[in-house]
């Protein structure tokens, strides 16, 4: 009986540690980062990934534009966002943590005006790389993935 109390929390305590890890991990995502376009290779913008203020869920914001003038508006996107200002746009919403990552969120491509599901994880092996995943179906099987670039 004691054998098995030690195990139990011991056991409690390695997920626990696990859990701590993994949302640290997640922090690591918060900064600015430098977006490239997966089909071009070429540098778009900056965008400040953020917690909001009840510290569940990530947004991020576009901060800057590298190859359109910053006051370009966005003349695809709807409702209140159409013919508005793309730098200061909030462009991906309501990101929830899931693992090491976080998923669950929107993403908005100015270029087209289109909302799509959104996945984010720190790439494995380089922690100034983003990989983030929109996609038009939420298991995120039909869509494209592009590596972003942590600004320092």
């Amino acid at each position: 009986m004691r054998k098995s109390s030690i195990a139990l929390v011991l056991l409690l305590f390695a997920f626990s540690f696990l859990h701590l890890e993994s949302k640290a991990q997640v922090k690591d995502i918060v900064g600015i980062w430098k977006t490239v376009d997966d089909e071009t290779g070429e540098a778009k913008s900056y965008i400040k990934i953020y917690q909001d203020n009840s510290n569940k869920l990530y947004y991020g914001k576009i901060i800057k534009l590298l190859t359109k003038p910053a006051t370009t508006l966005c003349t695809e996107c709807k409702g209140n966002k159409k013919n508005k200002k793309i730098v200061g746009m909030i462009v991906v919403t309501k990101m929830e943590v899931d693992g090491d990552g976080l998923d669950d969120g929107k993403i908005l491509d100015p270029n087209n005006g289109k909302y799509y599901y959104c996945s984010m994880e720190l790439d494995e092996n380089n922690k100034d790389k983003l990989i983030v995943r929109g996609s038009i179906d939420s298991w995120g099987l039909a869509g494209r993935s592009q590596t972003w670039h942590r600004v320092k």
